[in-house]
């Protein structure tokens, strides 16, 4: 059980950095739009799509697994800390069950879009160019995927009572400022 927790955080933290990677991206590709713009008064053609259909889809879900493995979605949780523990570990695997159900539904119903728009070739059309869109119908079935997969892996974790291999550890502010040198 441990090594599949350690590989779905491999995987997880590699789709992160693909996330990561689509932001400097987009950034980039913004910045030489404006500076082309205004310095040499011609825009890069399908700017606006290009970031609208490509970098921020790719930036929101593909990296949506790793907020679960970290355990870093908002959680409120005024009335659960109040209950005894066995219940909350059984909300809690509640909680698993329904967000893997959730997210595997969205991961089918997702992928049949993602084919229906590769079927008939969806595209935008910005100025005189056609854009292939459908590509990145894809993403959605695959970053709800990944997520289902990480919530799947957490409830039978706890249900099984085994070391989750999962990687939790979040960087601590402390930890930050001691890596860069300038410690306290």
């Amino acid at each position: 059980m441990y090594g599949t927790g350690r590989l779905l955080s491999m995987v997880t933290n590699l789709m992160t950095i693909i996330g990561g990677l689509a932001i400097a991206l987009m950034m980039l590709h913004i910045t030489l739009d404006i500076a082309s713009r205004y310095i040499l008064n011609s825009p890069i053609p399908g700017t606006i799509s290009i970031v609208s259909y490509y970098y921020m889809v790719i930036a929101v879900f593909i990296p949506l697994a790793f907020a679960e493995q970290k355990n870093a979605h908002i959680s409120v949780e005024v009335v659960t800390t109040r209950l005894p523990l066995w219940i909350q570990h059984h909300l809690e695997r509640f909680s698993f069950l329904l967000s893997a159900i959730v997210f595997s539904l969205l991961t089918v119903r997702t992928w049949e879009e993602a084919e229906k728009k590769r079927s008939f070739g969806a595209s935008v059309i910005q100025g005189n160019d056609s854009i292939p869109i459908w590509i990145t119908y894809y993403v959605l079935p695959i970053g709800c995927g990944l997520m289902a997969l990480v919530v799947f892996y957490k409830l039978v974790s706890s249900c099984l009572g085994t070391k989750s291999g999962l990687d939790v550890s979040r960087a601590q502010a402390d930890e930050l400022d001691a890596d860069d040198g300038m410690g306290k």
